[in-house]
């Protein structure tokens, strides 16, 4: 299936080898899981915990939806702006230019039509409506962070160029985004994107990558950090909690904007997923900056009741005084603002939804064809 991507060969494979994270087989991570991070007293999801009912998965309604683009048309104040889609889809604008990270359009996150996690709630808006960015940015090849659809539409329909963690290139060119196109990094690499001030610079993380079952870790998966010469936005794809996020601190930081994910989480995954309480160690750790919460929200990914990363982060980031930004989707919102926390997933209908209601929740089409518009 043409979802699965393609393996890197040739020169592509050589500089993949060459990197100090591969290790003869695949990449690895390079940090130590700190001790107590993965609880290994509790058992890993099994296919059968996913597909049961129980808990509050899913949302019992339709999520509040803004309409970006009235908002879009206004002059940024500060200079730095973020519009979260869903998921892991931000749009950045970052002194007059314009960065999407991890864009995903597509109705699942899976290889599949029919079978896989559903879309809670479609994107605010459709891909075509989107405006020119200057750059795509992807983390790593996981299906809820590089989506088949998207990409082949974005190939098809416009000259974007991307950047992303070593190999992903080959799933890009499999899915017909021209070479030229396509800039791949090792962590502490960064790539000048031309005709603009941006910067683009992988980072560590701690996670693992594959679309199939004989690819995994065949390709890098990476933190990303977007800088120009006024401010600075990190984005941590996934990642388990570590103290590298230090060193990223000092060699990259501070930053206006952090962005790490918060959703998907199990106490088995301590050393591949953060979850709300590990992020607010990692915000800390990258030395502060407001803090964009992604991950969460649209996809049924884990065994916790979909609302829980937000009601966690709310708790404990006002304790901690954490400069919070949880805007609902498709609202902007300037980082240097600080808006008060409107608990807006308070108003989306409770009750008890089965996995399956990820399939028929309100307002998501059955599929999502191209246009993706």
């Amino acid at each position: 299936m043409n979802s699965f991507g393609k393996r890197a060969q040739g020169e592509r494979l050589e500089r993949m080898q060459a990197s100090p994270r591969w290790d003869g087989m695949g990449f690895r991570n390079m940090h130590p899981v700190l001790q107590g991070l993965r609880d290994t007293t509790v058992a890993r999801p099994t296919l059968k915990d996913f597909f049961s009912s129980g808990g509050r998965r899913t949302p019992g309604g339709p999520l509040p939806v803004v309409d970006p683009r009235e908002a879009w048309s206004r002059p940024i104040h500060s200079g730095l702006r973020a519009t979260w889609l869903g998921h892991s889809t931000v749009l950045i604008e970052i002194d007059g230019h314009r960065v999407l990270t991890d864009p995903v359009w597509g109705a699942r996150a899976s290889p599949f039509r029919l079978v896989g996690p559903k879309r809670f709630h479609p994107v605010p808006l459709r891909l075509r409506q989107m405006p020119e960015v200057d750059v795509v940015v992807i983390s790593h090849d996981h299906y809820d962070h590089l989506d088949y659809p998207t990409i082949r539409a974005l190939a098809r329909h416009s000259a974007v160029p991307f950047v992303t963690s070593l190999g992903v290139g080959a799933h890009l060119e499999a899915w017909g985004v021209a070479p030229e196109r396509i800039t791949e990094l090792d962590w502490w690499e960064s790539h000048r994107v031309p005709g603009t001030g941006l910067t683009i610079t992988a980072a560590p993380s701690q996670h693992f990558s594959g679309r199939g079952l004989k690819d995994r870790n065949g390709t890098l998966w990476s933190s990303m950090v977007v800088s120009t010469d006024r401010h600075r936005v990190f984005f941590s794809g996934d990642t388990g909690l570590t103290t590298e996020y230090s060193l990223i601190r000092e060699r990259l930081g501070p930053f206006d904007l952090v962005m790490l994910e918060v959703g998907a989480f199990h106490p088995s995954w301590g050393d591949i997923h953060l979850g709300p309480v590990n992020a607010l160690q990692a915000h800390a750790l990258l030395g502060g900056g407001a803090f964009l919460p992604v991950h969460w929200g649209t996809f049924g990914l884990a065994m916790h009741d979909w609302d829980d990363p937000a009601e966690t982060l709310l708790e404990l980031a006002g304790s901690q005084n954490t400069p919070l930004l949880m805007p609902r989707l498709g609202e902007a919102v300037e980082p240097a603002a600080q808006m008060p926390v409107t608990p807006w997933w308070r108003s989306v209908g409770q009750g008890a939804q089965a996995p399956e209601r990820a399939a028929t929740a309100p307002g998501v089409a059955r599929e999502l064809p191209w246009p993706l518009d």
